[in-house]
């Protein structure tokens, strides 16, 4: 959705950080869209006496960017503070974490319905939302919609979440259930994703439950073991990424950039930018979250990267 300039805005916000044995980057970019619709969330130390716990996420907005903003700055609040998601005496299970996620995911989706009838239904936007929960023994993926997240392991792309598209045939059968139809497999010939937050022009049919709409603001939650020795980096990124970029591909990038440097941020950059070039017309975001046993910086790759810096130096000279 949304126009295009006629140049692309190539500022780019930063930011990075690091704890609880983790180092993360991020990079986003408003690119040739009108608007800048993306935000994001990044916290390391959870809440209620998890410490050891971070939250990742990212979010791609639709049709305006009110509930992109909103989520990334009140999602959290909703999946930890939920009576689903605490533990009777500590830390929860992984079946409480999973239902708290999905119970914060609905919940906050029913709170911002409630604001936006307030305006009088002024606010028509929508956003995806992927995003990860990292406890000491598990990793969470979380999706809803189309945005995507991956865990390299051992060097290959170990797990990345489904995109959430109305031609899936689940999703499908339950757009058609809601007196609704796919033409140009798009949620009634308009929508491009099957799953979201917002987008509450999707969800009103009358006698379905907030999972029957249309449009589900139901995420998909995938529970990981870690494995400490294995376990290198994770990508989190919207689909202006991934829509020029495969999983295999950005991960054998992000790989070989870590190679040569450690600055995460500057990593994340070098995929936005790549992406641009490579011609994606949508805003684009990514978050890069490294293990302890991500790759490191080799003397070797860093004389390569140099090495090659220096001969096409001498061909753009030659050219001149």
């Amino acid at each position: 959705m949304g126009a295009f300039l006629d140049k692309p805005k190539m500022e780019k916000h930063n930011a990075q950080g690091q704890g609880n044995g983790l180092r993360y980057g991020l990079s986003s970019m408003q690119g040739w869209r009108v608007e800048m619709e993306d935000a994001h969330t990044a916290v390391i130390g959870l809440p209620n006496g998890l410490d050891g716990w971070s939250f990742f996420a990212v979010y791609d907005g639709h049709a305006g960017s009110q509930v992109a903003k909103y989520c990334c700055e009140h999602l959290l609040d909703h999946i930890t503070s939920n009576q689903d998601f605490k533990g009777p005496d500590g830390p929860p299970s992984v079946e409480s974490v999973k239902s708290g996620i999905r119970t914060g995911f609905l919940q906050i989706d029913e709170h911002m319905r409630v604001i936006s009838e307030k305006k009088h239904g002024a606010d028509r936007s929508g956003s995806t939302a992927v995003g990860v929960m990292i406890s000491p023994q598990h990793t969470y993926f979380i999706n809803c919609g189309d945005s995507r997240g991956l865990l390299c392991r051992n060097r290959k792309v170990h797990f990345f979440t489904q995109d959430h598209k109305p031609s899936n045939p689940l999703e499908k059968e339950r757009i058609q259930n809601a007196g609704g139809s796919v033409m140009i497999q798009r949620v009634n010939g308009s929508l491009a994703v099957s799953r979201a937050l917002g987008d509450f022009d999707y969800k009103c049919v009358h006698g379905k439950g907030p999972t029957e709409q249309l449009v589900s603001p139901e995420p998909e939650v995938y529970e990981i073991e870690r494995s400490e020795e294995d376990d290198q980096f994770i990508i989190l990124a919207c689909d202006g990424i991934w829509d020029v970029m495969g999983n295999e591909e950005l991960c054998d990038f992000v790989r070989s950039r870590l190679e040569v440097t450690d600055d995460l941020e500057k990593v994340c950059n070098e995929i936005v930018d790549t992406c641009l070039y490579k011609g994606s017309r949508d805003n684009m975001s990514v978050i890069l979250i490294c293990f302890p046993n991500a790759p490191k910086v080799s003397p070797e790759a860093v004389k390569r990267e140099a090495e090659l810096d220096k001969y096409l130096e001498s061909r753009v000279e030659d050219g001149v």
